[in-house]
């Protein structure tokens, strides 16, 4: 058989892991040839593509961060315009299953290819954490492990100066990122996109601390929270050509609202690419491998319309329409436990 993969969407560590493991798997087990699609959708219409060996070039690959193959957004109604050119050119290529590696979009993508006839294998990728149907997406440990990091950090120079320190980490919708990054690094509070935030809680929690002598503060903010409405001005940001929201900087506006609240001395950093650029973890080179070997074998037996997931230990294959239902939220309880560390 002759497999291709691409990797779609923003970059993510440990899509090395997936292409390498894709294309030494279908090597080694089946003998299979695997072709790379650059830039992810745009280069399957464009016809951009290029063989993967299985030598020592791919072998080295699953140190790197970021992808060999590149990858990019297209909007999706110029993607479902171009489904004739990419039957023709999977056609010419002689493909037999395609490996789409990416989010919610281009999982959602994938579906749809494999609705039309395309015979398609989903490999889940986001450090959002937040791809229904799996317990975790590569990519979420080394943000998660960046943002702690940054988080340890923080604390000695806050505590130096008597300050307070708000960090933002990813997270448009859900805040896994800032809910694991805030407990393990032991930030004073943690907000995040699921439960809006009251200003005047945050500004009670540092209050205390100042009053118990503890004289700074780690403030984890996930970029999408939002305050409860009506107690305070915050104004939200557009979206972009690709129906993404964009943001104002939710963490600054925490941070000067306490600082007028309260006099304390108030900065923010925000963490932006760097949580999704670099070597991937350990966990992540493992789990990415993981999902590759078992994409590879997933394509070679014709599951088209699957996904591969983490269940407990397993990887076992989903159905890509529960792959792409909803978002994978943080419950309720779950950031309660959090809660219960605050101030």
């Amino acid at each position: 058989m002759r497999l291709a993969t691409l990797t779609s969407g923003g970059d993510c560590p440990g899509l090395n892991a997936v292409i390498r493991a894709v294309v030494r798997t279908a090597s080694s087990e089946f003998g299979d040839t695997v072709v790379g699609y650059e830039d992810g959708w745009v280069g399957l219409m464009e016809d951009r593509r290029r063989d993967l060996y299985d030598d020592a070039e791919i072998d080295r690959i699953l140190l790197r961060g970021g992808t060999i193959l590149g990858t990019g957004r297209l909007h999706p109604d110029k993607f479902k315009a171009g489904l004739g050119q990419i039957k023709e050119n999977l056609a010419d290529a002689g493909i037999d299953a395609l490996i789409a590696i990416g989010g919610e979009g281009t999982l959602k993508g994938a579906q749809w290819l494999a609705d039309n006839g395309i015979p398609v294998i989903g490999v889940p990728k986001t450090i959002d954490n937040d791809v229904n149907a799996t317990d975790f997406t590569f990519g979420f440990d080394t943000a998660v492990s960046v943002a702690t990091d940054a988080i340890d950090r923080l604390h000695t120079t806050a505590e130096s100066h008597n300050r307070i320190l708000i960090v933002e980490v990813m997270g448009r919708h859900v805040g896994w990122i800032a809910l694991h990054a805030g407990m393990a690094g032991g930030a004073h509070y943690t907000v995040i996109p699921e439960e809006p935030f009251d200003i005047a809680e945050i500004t009670k929690a540092m209050e205390r601390r100042f009053q118990m002598g503890e004289k700074y503060g780690i403030i984890c903010v996930a970029e999408g929270a939002l305050p409860k409405e009506g107690t305070m001005e915050f104004t939200e940001g557009d979206t972009d050509q690709f129906g993404h929201q964009t943001f104002n900087g939710v963490g600054q506006v925490i941070g000067d609202e306490i600082k007028r609240r309260t006099g304390y001395d108030v900065r923010t950093t925000v963490l932006g690419h760097i949580q999704r650029g670099g070597t991937p973890t350990a966990y992540d080179r493992v789990l990415a491998t993981r999902y590759g070997v078992h994409a590879a074998r997933a394509a070679h037996a014709g599951k088209s319309g699957q996904c591969v997931a983490l269940h407990g230990e397993k990887i076992e294959l989903v159905p890509l329409a529960d792959a792409v239902g909803e978002l994978k939220v943080v419950p309720p309880a779950r950031y309660a436990t959090a809660k219960a560390l605050f101030g």
